[in-house]
């Protein structure tokens, strides 16, 4: 736990850094279970990849700016939009658990293709077209929204750890 806290105090811009490849990686692992595996994305899916894009450019916002600046302002945006994309993981989870009875997430893709002039059709197709409330993967029990869930928490704790080592320090 010691060296943890040294690594916070002592390295920030290496953990910001290390926060925004996370946040890379889980977009191309999203990516990869679309367009290879097949999954389609749900509206919340789409949502969560925003925040992730977000919480990236705060932590590569904060790994590029000097560290007491970097931290706040980098590490403060992230972990707001952490937060969100936590809110939004969970509200899925919620929805895969309880689903309603009626789910209305979305048009199919070749469906929005079809029906709508291709100047509405391009904006659906980046909200999704997968239905919320389907589990399509798992992975040790968990779905792509429980998932998503922890890490946006991890990343959350992360965050709020390094801007709490960072308080400490100052004073």
């Amino acid at each position: 736990m010691v060296e943890i806290a040294r690594i916070l105090a002592v390295r920030p811009r290496s953990v910001l850094t290390a926060l925004a490849a996370a946040c890379v990686a889980m977009l191309a692992f999203g990516l990869y279970l679309q367009h290879v595996v097949g999954l389609e994305p749900c509206p919340m899916c789409i949502v969560q990849r925003y925040a992730l894009i977000l919480v990236a450019l705060g932590c590569g916002l904060g790994a590029v700016l000097k560290p007491p600046l970097g931290v706040w302002l980098g590490g403060g945006t992230a972990l707001g939009f952490a937060g969100f994309g936590a809110f939004v993981a969970a509200r899925q989870s919620w929805l895969q658990w309880y689903p309603p009875e009626i789910a209305s997430c979305g048009r199919d893709f070749y469906g929005m293709i079809e029906t709508f002039p291709l100047k509405r059709a391009i904006p659906m197709i980046f909200r999704g077209s997968g239905d919320c409330t389907v589990i399509d993967w798992t992975f040790l029990g968990l779905s792509i929204a429980n998932w998503s869930f922890l890490c946006f928490v991890a990343f959350g704790v992360v965050l709020a750890a390094l801007m709490l080592t960072r308080l400490r320090s100052s004073r």
